[in-house]
């Protein structure tokens, strides 16, 4: 329960993912409120991202359940969780660089609502949605560039553009700074803490900029060697011993 009493939005019970005799992440529980901005941390090889691959739908779980607004998606493909509401951008960029702007996120708004992408496209209600969208993310003026022509910084907003479009109370973000310049980080940073704060979002998000976690996240997620090491507010992990000693000489 959250500190209002309200059911969790996102719940992982005892998930695990198993890879022929690997195991790559085990029994992970956690909870995850509405609203809420929850950041993982830990080295390469943690199981970060291969966690937001199970949440996500991308890779099965070997075990354990997943649970959104209180139904088992443990079993659904990544298309349905996406109609129920949970979104995912991914560290490495898988945009058409022939492909302008505007139609990334035309297609995306397409795939949300379904029906015919002709159709939508002359729907005001799909206009509009585009349109808002490409403001909301500070793209408009680039709405007719090539996705190949943008810089790091506006292909991670492109992406989230391409997200925001389906409208998702949900969103994994991994590692959105990958990439990105030290001069286009901190206006990114400001629209992640805008969908959170602003449109009260929730949000998981993957990174490994410390300082910026620090900043923005309510909770911090500890994984360590494909299990959950510790899951608290930001200074109380941060000041954990068994975390200083799990990363003592390494670079969370």
């Amino acid at each position: 329960m959250s500190p209002d009493g309200a059911p969790p939005v996102l719940r992982l019970i005892d998930v695990g993912w198993r890879v022929g005799g690997a195991t790559i992440l085990e029994q992970v529980t956690l909870d995850v409120h509405e609203g809420e901005f929850l950041a993982f941390i830990g080295p390469n090889g943690a199981g970060k991202t291969s966690l937001f691959n199970l949440v996500s739908g991308l890779n099965p779980t070997t075990a354990g359940r997943i649970l959104l607004d209180g139904a088992d998606i443990t079993g659904l493909p990544p298309h349905a969780r996406a109609r129920r509401g949970l979104g995912r951008t991914f560290q490495t960029s898988s945009l058409w660089p022939g492909m302008t702007v505007a139609d990334h996120v035309r297609l995306a708004a397409q795939a949300a609502r379904g029906g015919s992408y002709g159709l939508w496209r002359r729907a005001r209600p799909f206009a509009d949605a585009v349109g808002g969208t490409l403001e909301r993310t500070g793209l408009g003026p680039r709405a007719e560039a090539l996705a190949g022509s943008l810089s790091h910084g506006e292909k991670r907003k492109l992406e989230l553009a391409v997200l925001l479009v389906g409208d998702p109370r949900v969103m994994l973000l991994d590692e959105p700074m990958a990439g990105v310049s030290a001069e286009e980080v901190p206006a990114l940073t400001e629209l992640i803490r805008s969908l959170h704060r602003d449109e009260g979002r929730t949000v998981l998000m993957v990174e490994h900029h410390m300082d910026l976690l620090l900043g923005l996240a309510d909770r911090l997620a500890v994984l360590h060697h494909g299990t959950l090491l510790a899951l608290d507010a930001p200074d109380a992990v941060m000041a954990d011993a068994t975390v200083q000693s799990a990363y003592l000489g390494e670079a969370l």
